[in-house]
């Protein structure tokens, strides 16, 4: 792949999360969701890649556009594979809540890990968690050996948890642990990518989320140099049947970072409410700002890029 398809496809996600901005605190996640969707759909159609959707918004027979499988971009450049989420936090999003954004993640073809929209055991940090996490061990274990590799007390670390009852246990024994506890009410994408900047003050992810995110989530940390472990959790017979109509057979394999997303990743995200790592849209006289961030695994190059927005002229995606 190019070097500049990342600066390319950062203009898809600006797309999504200025469409989708627009219904933030309005109650209405459905709209946020279809404004985003819809928003980044047509501005992939300039994008010059061959790209097939491999993590996207579901499955072709549940929706229109966006879908697993679906060919997008113009078609005449490089193969890729693509795995998105046009916003992740919706829901946030409606609120008005923290943490949600627009991600896109290329890869060469096979490189990243085909999931079924089941759920993922996942544990990711930055590049000081590397080769000292493991998903195996218990949460004390490992935020031991994190307050180890980073040279500070456990006390002093943030763990980003899922606010959900599936991780009374994990909060209960992170607190025994002694270190603090950031709970969010969505966002996995955030959530890795806030570990890996030391001005969040967020040091690790633990919890279960969605598989989807977590193979975006991945692709982000394979260009920041960060860690991440994961399993998948499918919450009954038919998440596991697809799973297994996937090749992947065995559920308590672990996977590392590099058996999520492999090979040459481009990583793009635009934030649409205020969040740890991005903030969000803002609209201003005549326009607004956005601001995104572009990665790429092969040179870790990172990019924090603010645009302005001009609304009196037509957007060139």
């Amino acid at each position: 792949m190019e070097r500049n398809l990342a600066m390319d496809v950062v203009r898809v996600t600006e797309a999504a999360a200025l469409a989708s901005a627009r219904h933030m605190g309005r109650g209405d996640e459905v709209a946020a969701d279809t404004a985003a969707v819809e928003a980044m759909r047509k501005a992939f159609d300039v994008i010059g890649i061959d790209g097939t959707i491999v993590i996207g918004e579901g499955p072709e027979d549940a929706i229109a556009m966006l879908y697993v499988g679906e060919r997008v971009g113009t078609g005449q450049g490089p193969p890729c594979d693509v795995a998105l989420d046009a916003i992740e936090g919706a829901t946030t999003c409606a609120t008005g809540g923290y943490n949600a954004l627009s991600a896109i993640a290329l890869a060469d073809p096979g490189s990243l890990l085909r999931v079924p929209d089941t759920y993922m055991e996942k544990i990711a940090c930055g590049p000081e968690g590397v080769g000292v996490i493991d998903i195996d061990r218990g949460p004390t274990e490992n935020l031991h050996a994190l307050a180890e590799a980073k040279g500070v007390y456990v006390e002093d670390l943030t763990v980003i948890i899922l606010d959900r009852p599936r991780h009374e246990k994990l909060i209960e024994e992170v607190r025994r642990a002694g270190a603090r506890i950031k709970l969010i009410s969505d966002g996995d994408v955030s959530a890795a990518l806030a570990t890996t900047d030391p001005e969040t003050g967020i040091d690790i992810m633990m919890g279960t989320g969605r598989a989807p995110q977590g193979i975006i989530a991945a692709a982000a940390l394979r260009c920041l140099g960060g860690e991440m472990q994961a399993r998948l959790r499918p919450r009954n017979e038919f998440e596991a049947g697809q799973c297994r109509a996937l090749g992947i057979f065995d559920l308590q394999r672990k996977y590392t970072l590099e058996q999520l997303a492999s090979g040459n990743v481009m990583f793009a995200a635009t934030g649409v409410t205020p969040g740890d790592y991005l903030t969000g849209v803002r609209y201003v006289k005549g326009g607004a700002v956005t601001a995104s961030v572009v990665m790429r695994s092969v040179t870790r190059t990172v990019r924090f890029i603010q645009a302005h927005h001009r609304f009196h002229r037509t957007p060139q995606y």
